[in-house]
């Protein structure tokens, strides 16, 4: 096989091994026609598009375009030598880097393609290790300030190959700043690979994938000190990576005024030592000071208090949203929808704000029906066959993707483990892992067997609610409690009455503890089934929402919920 015969064009006078020029597959479509994106090796034969992706070889004259899924680098020159060009080392010196830092964390230079530049330019080249081998690489154009990583490489902490799980591990927000903190003596430091969210993303937690990549070392740490930028998407950064890390086991660094990263410290002179060893823990449960409240009461200032997330209907979100950390207890009589509404709510949060949820729900095992009931009330379509029309097979594998991508059921393979200590423990390891944002328990009577002995069903109802507040509140969790009330009578009419949640079995502390409480309530006595109250009797915080009842309409075919014709009443 030829150049000519896979369509590649050399430009005229072009030389030498590595030879950049345009794409046959994807150039003839782009607005700058004649961007070099195309990087061809005419000594092995082989080239690679950094615009399309398109890749191949002469001797095989294979198209590998859909193989580009982890690119296999050789191994760190372990050689003691600079390979870059001086200019590049008084850039770095400027910043106070010194050339053994460079030389140990194989900083290197070449010649790379931005897609943002949509042609090729000087770049620093900072590999990315795992265990001695690079996985990835980040680009940094020498010229301005446009980055690059790998595309179809794996997405890893800069700089994992030094975290001692036995010393306080140092994050950052830049490659910079990692090595201006060596400098200054610290090795045992993370630089995350994207950078920060920006303000406004929606889910901010989906960017931290690399967590889950090399979770087993990340939970050996026993501490963490958070030195991000001092901005606002970096303040953001903080609080999640503080949120999924464990805030318990967490310092943050506090620049000084006018100052971003560690970087522009170092450069001013200052001791980057000086600002790990005062760095502040969180804020602890109960213990507070102004100063660990100073930005949340300035942003508080700014934008006011933090509304809840919609629910996905209307009616119901002028009565209760749902703000994360925070715990809501539901009741109702039995077969009033309880669970079919925590379900239909946690749909409607995964698809309106991208929330990762996480199940305990034992009265719905086997998990596999769960799951078909999960993934009909996101298709709108019944699982099952009957008289309406089923989900085909390609709309049941899209159910079943978008579900995987925002639920996981928990499960203790022991009845043993149904403890509230295990189900917290799990859903804190999802935390770190997937960023979940909401936690169901339903129901709470498959948990009673774990109480003591010697405690009063009471006492452990307000131990195990007290636990579960400062979970949530300490990660940033929603959490549903689903409780069974104590047995209650018809009417002379047949009607059950609605409940309250003094009436839920077990003690009074799920009305004085909970931050928001629900009652689903529907006329059983009757055929018609079709309205469902929905009585909001709790709300801690006012912005959150406000007491009152609100209507939903029945739909039994997938068993979801829409608005009512009518307005609720309140209370």
């Amino acid at each position: 096989m030829t150049w000519d015969e896979v369509g590649i064009e050399f430009p005229h006078g072009a030389s030498g091994t590595e030879v950049q020029t345009t794409c046959p597959k994807c150039s003839h479509d782009r607005r700058k026609k004649n961007a070099r994106c195309l990087s061809v090796n005419t000594e092995k034969g082989v080239w690679i598009c950094h615009h399309c992706g398109w890749a191949g070889g002469l001797r095989t004259g294979e198209d590998r375009r859909s193989e580009r899924r982890e690119p296999r680098f050789r191994r760190p020159d372990p050689r003691p030598r600079i390979a870059l060009p001086q200019q590049v080392l008084d850039w770095f010196h400027a910043r106070g880097i010194t050339d053994e830092v460079l030389l140990r964390n194989h900083v290197g230079y070449a010649r790379a393609y931005f897609p943002q530049l949509e042609d090729h330019a000087d770049a620093i080249v900072f590999p990315y290790l795992r265990d001695g081998v690079e996985v990835n690489r980040k680009y940094r154009s020498v010229a301005g300030k446009n980055f690059r990583m790998e595309s179809g490489c794996e997405l890893v902490l800069y700089g994992l190959d030094d975290i001692d799980p036995e010393k306080p591990l140092i994050w950052v927000e830049g490659e910079l700043d990692k090595l201006a903190f060596e400098v200054a003596g610290f090795r045992n430091v993370v630089s995350v690979p994207n950078g920060a969210p920006p303000l406004g993303t929606r889910n901010p937690e989906a960017r931290l994938g690399y967590l889950d990549a090399d979770l087993v070392r990340l939970e050996a740490v026993k501490q963490h000190v958070i030195a991000v930028d001092s901005d606002g998407p970096g303040r953001l950064l903080e609080e999640e990576l503080s949120r999924r890390l464990g805030p318990e086991k967490c310092l943050r660094v506090r620049w000084p005024e006018g100052m971003k990263d560690g970087n522009d410290v170092a450069m001013r002179g200052d001791d980057l030592a000086w600002f790990i060893e005062h760095a502040e823990p969180f804020p602890i449960e109960g213990a507070f000071g102004v100063e660990d409240m100073r930005d949340d009461v300035q942003r508080l200032y700014d934008h006011g208090f933090e509304r809840g997330k919609g629910t996905g209907w209307s009616e119901i979100d002028r009565l209760y949203t749902v703000r994360p950390g925070e715990l809501t207890v539901v009741t109702g009589i039995p077969s009033s929808g309880k669970s079919n509404f925590i379900d239909c709510l946690m749909v409607n949060l995964a698809r309106s704000h991208g929330w990762r949820l996480a199940v305990f729900s034992p009265e719905n095992l086997p998990l596999e029906q769960h799951v078909a009931q999960v993934a009909e009330k996101y298709a709108g379509m019944p699982f099952h066959q009957g008289p309406n029309e089923r989900m085909n097979r390609d709309e049941l594998a899209a159910a079943l993707a978008w579900v995987g991508e925002h639920f996981t059921w928990i499960m203790p393979s022991s009845e043993d483990d149904w403890t509230v200590e295990k189900i917290l423990a799990t859903a804190g390891k999802l935390c770190m892992r997937l960023g979940i944002r909401g936690l169901v328990i339903d129901p709470w009577n498959e948990l009673e067997a774990s109480r003591p002995s010697q405690m009063t069903e009471t006492e452990y109802v307000s131990h195990a609610l007290k636990r579960i507040r400062v979970f949530a509140r300490q990660r940033g969790i929603h959490v549903w409690v689903v409780v069974h009330p104590a047995k209650l009578y018809r009417s002379d009419a047949g009607k059950y009455p609605v409940p309250t949640l003094y009436d839920c079995a077990g003690s009074a502390h799920w009305r004085n503890k909970a931050d928001n409480g629900l009652v689903i309530w529907r006329d059983l006595s009757g055929d018609d089934g079709a309205e469902v109250q929905v009585h909001v009797q709790k709300i801690r915080f006012r912005q959150v929402g406000m007491r009152g009842m609100a209507r939903l309409y029945y739909e039994g075919t997938c068993a979801t919920y829409r608005q009512w014709p009518a307005s609720g009443v309140d209370e």
